[in-house]
């Protein structure tokens, strides 16, 4: 069996910096969603919910989409600025 590589229950360590960059371009779950499905990235509202709230792992199309919709960096999102 593959140890876990996060020490904690969350699934993600970016969700709560999606939160936040999410809030700041004034756009809601929903319209997140709407946006990366215009890059063909389907994640629903509900998805987007248990990222932010770290109750969902997050692929690396999905980081990428995220970070190109909110217009932040990957390093934004993993917290190294």
């Amino acid at each position: 069996m593959m140890k876990r590589i996060l020490d904690s229950e969350k699934l993600n360590v970016i969700g709560p910096r999606v939160r936040e960059a999410r809030i700041q371009a004034g756009l809601s779950q929903k319209q997140l969603s709407e946006k990366l499905e215009l890059l063909a990235v389907y994640t629903c509202r509900g998805s987007i919910s248990r990222i932010e709230n770290g109750q969902r792992a997050i692929t690396d199309i999905e980081i990428d989409a995220i970070s190109k919709v909110l217009n932040v960096s990957l390093d934004y999102l993993f917290g190294r600025e």
